[in-house]
């Protein structure tokens, strides 16, 4: 008798709460209403035809860019030199969805490294940019004699052709960091 309360009150429960909450069901989506729809990323590009495209220097002389001559550059880098340690900017000219965020895998001269990048606004669209350290090691991707290839998910990839530019241009601002001058101590 005492089993049969047992398995009598075990059941009732059981069925007082299934009956609070419906089952996984496929079709469970269309009981909930929606009312704010996420917009959808942008489609993905195709990687860009580097033929022909090599690095040149910038207007400033902190700056290269790579791409085919007289055509819309394909990537830049950057020393930035504004704040208290030097920084390095790689900017991938490809369009950004605002607010996005990546990463740039980057393979080459027995490296493979990754960069975080962000929708950056430059003038009315965004493009793919990031910042890191001039000191940062991951930045040695780019001093060899080898292709590296730059790839954003959805933005494609670019094959960089080697060149003594990337390699001067991180050289030159990783030796800003060495001959900044140092902020006095702190007295207190």
């Amino acid at each position: 008798m005492m089993r049969s309360r047992t398995a009598l009150a075990v059941l009732t429960l059981g069925l007082t709460l299934s009956a609070c909450k419906p089952p996984a069901a496929d079709d469970y989506i269309a009981r909930t209403r929606i009312t704010d729809r996420a917009a959808a990323p942008s489609e993905p590009i195709g990687s860009p035809d580097v033929e022909g495209a090599i690095w040149a220097p910038g207007r400033h002389a902190n700056r290269v860019l790579y791409g085919i001559p007289g055509q819309q550059p394909l990537m830049a880098l950057e020393c930035l030199t504004d704040e208290a340690r030097p920084m390095f900017a790689i900017t991938r000219f490809a369009l950004a969805d605002q607010h996005a965020q990546g990463i740039l895998a980057l393979i080459g001269n027995g490296r493979v490294e990754r960069l975080f990048v962000d929708a950056a606004p430059a003038r009315d669209v965004f493009l793919w940019h990031g910042e890191v350290p001039a000191a940062d090691p991951r930045l040695d991707v780019f001093i060899g004699a080898r292709e590296v290839e730059a790839t954003i998910p959805g933005a494609g990839s670019v094959v960089l052709h080697p060149s003594n530019l990337p390699r001067t241009l991180i050289e030159q601002c990783r030796g800003l960091q060495q001959t900044a001058p140092v902020p006095p101590a702190d007295p207190a």
